[in-house]
């Protein structure tokens, strides 16, 4: 992000945390249940933000003292454990509920199952939500049996609403109004003809109209929302500084909106180890690392007279996969979605070492990809988006499941003309590293980060000749990309030619012509280089 930006988000987060600090801190020691006093009410909000099917614990490399963390069978152990422990226990998530293979192959069916067994009160709409496109969301939200919030989505052209704006909550006679939206920045993350038929409206507006007509009705007002800054997609985002995204839309929001006491947020996969305070009206912001590997907590103590906000305490709770057993119910409904799709777990291949995908450098899958698309479009380069890469490949033997983890979409291998004017634009987009560093193939650049947005392209060459800028060359990328996604609005206004089927599908067949004796092998690094200042 521009370092002015970020200077001013640390000093703002700063002051919230001074404010945040004045709450008493809870610690793994206090999370035992708190009795009322005076006819005080204690409530407990439990959420979740940008799960993206991430079902499975994974290696946690990054901290000294948690072996493997995440898993939504564990995390559902820790969840039961709270409504054990806590009084008056809600629960709630922030969007982006599924992405991968399992995912994709249910049309997002298991990932609401999964949050019905886990007895969720409510979410919000992500971005990921409209991955399989307008009308699967609309079917599958129906379905589930507790409310699929969007304050602010209306279908195109009309006044009627995509989903429901606000619910309200009750339990042992505490009622919470929860309001959902989702930011116009977020549909930047969706292939554009995907959310055509949908009109995502002023945020500000449609939400304030949502709390208004639930205030007097509650005890409290739970915003959830998905917008802001793009997370990152870097298994170990949470330990790199470099990857962390700023909150400051989520804290202008609440620092626009009458009315909320809770702001629980998505999407940028931002932690906030305790909650912040915002200054200005009070609202207590929290948000999760995302991929399940961290349940937010957050307790309230309601005065029993004002029926105020007397107390807070929250942090974010790891989901220690040796510490919570996998939930039994939810382990079985896994086998039992796997064992429905056995031909995703057949091998389809095998790699030569273990690959791994980062987001704002080259890395092994991230060229490896970008190679493939070129080879089977036959065009002279070829760019892939470091967002869509999801996961690291395995050493050996590679299934379906795990070629559709690392790239689960369904857009396609899609083929356009530009110039070397317009190639400059878009890698000079891919510098700010808003959205990450695209991964390229067929060309290699140099570029220096210490330079002013775009002004940091240093040269771009084609086997050793520079790419002028009245150079016409032909470009295999994803059609999301193709269509403008991910903010590169240069493809916008270039028409598309012929596509070479789904991108996963191109892949799963490349890896399908390797054996033991032929394994597929990552290319060289070094078509991207960054020059470092002495």
């Amino acid at each position: 992000m521009p370092q002015r930006n970020f200077a001013k988000a640390l000093v703002l987060i700063f002051s919230l945390f001074s404010l945040a600090a004045c709450s008493p801190k809870i610690t793994d020691a206090k999370l035992n249940k708190v009795a009322p006093l005076n006819g005080d009410k204690v409530i407990t909000l439990l959420f979740t933000n940008d799960v993206e099917s991430a079902y499975d614990p994974i290696p946690a490399f990054w901290l000294d003292d948690i072996e493997s963390i995440g898993g939504i069978a564990e995390l559902t152990t820790l969840i039961n454990d709270m409504r054990q422990k806590q009084p008056n226990v809600f629960l709630f998530d922030a969007g982006d509920i599924f992405t991968g293979s399992l995912a994709k192959e249910t049309n997002g069916a298991l990932a609401f199952d999964l949050m019905t067994l886990m007895d969720y009160d409510a979410m919000a709409i992500g971005n990921h939500e409209f991955e399989y496109g307008a009308d699967v969301l609309a079917w599958q939200k129906n379905r589930a049996p507790f409310p699929v919030l969007a304050a602010n989505i209306f279908y195109q052209g009309t006044d009627h609403p995509f989903a429901q704006a606000y619910t309200i909550v009750e339990r042992n006679g505490v009622r919470i109004g929860v309001v959902g939206i989702m930011g116009r920045d977020a549909v930047s993350a969706i292939i554009p003809s995907f959310v055509a038929a949908v009109d995502v409206r002023d945020e500000v507006v449609a939400a304030q109209r949502a709390i208004d007509a639930i205030r007097g009705e509650v005890d409290i007002v739970v915003l959830l929302t998905h917008q802001g800054k793009t997370a990152p997609m870097q298994t170990d985002a949470e330990s790199d500084p470099r990857l962390q995204r700023d909150i400051d839309a989520d804290i202008a929001l609440s620092g626009t909106l009458r009315g909320v006491d809770v702001h629980f947020a998505g999407h940028a996969d931002a932690g906030t180890p305790e909650p912040l305070v915002h200054p200005k009206t009070g609202t207590l912001i929290m948000q999760t690392y995302g991929q399940a590997t961290h349940l937010g907590f957050l307790q309230l103590t309601l005065d029993g007279t004002t029926g105020k906000i007397k107390s807070h305490a929250g942090k974010l709770i790891p989901v220690n996969a040796q510490q919570y057993k996998p939930n039994k119910l939810i382990a079985a409904r896994l086998t039992e979605y796997r064992e429905r799709f056995p031909e995703l777990y057949n091998t389809v291949g095998y790699s030569s070492k273990y690959m791994s995908r980062r987001y704002i450098e080259e890395s092994d899958v991230g060229n490896l990809f970008s190679d493939i698309m070129r080879a089977a479009a036959g065009t002279d380069i070829a760019l892939l988006h470091a967002g869509s890469l999801r996961k690291d490949i395995p050493q050996g033997a590679v299934s379906r499941a795990d070629l559709l983890d690392v790239y689960p979409f369904i857009d396609t291998v899609d083929t356009l003309q530009i110039t070397g004017a317009q190639l400059r634009e878009v890698l000079e987009q891919s510098l700010t590293l808003e959205r990450g560093l695209l991964q390229i193939s067929g060309f290699e650049i140099s570029y220096d980060l210490s330079k002013p947005e775009f002004g940091r392209l240093v040269s771009m060459t084609r086997g050793g000749i520079s790419i002028r800028p009245s150079d016409t060359l032909s470009v295999a990328a994803p059609s999301f990309l193709a269509e403008g996604g991910d903010l590169y609005t240069t493809f916008s206004g270039i028409q598309a030619g012929a596509d070479f089927g789904l991108v996963s599908t191109v892949i799963i067949d490349y890896f399908a012509k390797s054996d033991t004796s032929n394994r597929v092998a990552p290319p060289a690094k070094g078509r991207q280089t960054e020059l470092k200042r002495n």
